[in-house]
């Protein structure tokens, strides 16, 4: 049998939203995953690279970070500069803490707004926010804050403890 199974011939190539047909060396053709921060309003592309067999499938409109916080300060996971273009930013993200002392934990999703001018951006109204915390970390806090033409995606630890923190988050922007 060829061609995974429903016979007939093997995959000759395979072929993404650019780069070109991809030809399999050695019998394979390597498809990898990735995120980024670019802005498509199908949330992922498929790019081919024929030199070296590979297809990589990018889930873009992507915002990612990771930081630790140290006491009751604050740390950015993520900073994302907003461009020259005037345009209104949709925002959802997800944050996780972990205390490994106590241990403890928290999650928090935040949807919110954010317009630029191009050179100033803007909070639009209070990013709506649920807060599921164990008792040792009620005094921390995931945020959006705006800082310049940036989106910061900002999280605020608890005196005494040392948090770890990772966030993924998406946008959705229109000019």
């Amino acid at each position: 049998m060829a061609g995974g199974g429903g016979g007939g011939s093997p995959v000759q190539t395979l072929t993404g939203d650019s780069g070109g047909a991809v030809p399999p060396t050695a019998n394979n053709i390597n498809t990898l995953g990735n995120d980024s921060t670019v802005n498509n309003a199908n949330g992922i592309t498929i790019i081919g690279n024929p030199g070296t067999s590979t297809l990589t499938t990018t889930l873009t409109n992507r915002l990612q970070g990771t930081g630790t916080t140290v006491g009751a300060t604050t740390a950015d996971l993520v900073t994302f500069p907003l461009g020259a273009t005037p345009a209104t930013y949709v925002v959802e993200a997800n944050f996780a803490a972990f205390e490994s002392t106590t241990p403890a934990g928290a999650g928090y999703s935040l949807f919110g707004t954010v317009r630029t001018t191009g050179v100033a951006a803007s909070i639009v109204g209070t990013p709506d926010k649920i807060n599921n915390e164990n008792t040792a970390l009620i005094p921390s806090n995931a945020d959006f804050v705006v800082s310049g033409n940036n989106l910061i995606l900002r999280v605020t630890g608890t005196a005494a403890l040392t948090i770890n923190w990772s966030t993924v988050g998406y946008y959705v922007m229109v000019t």
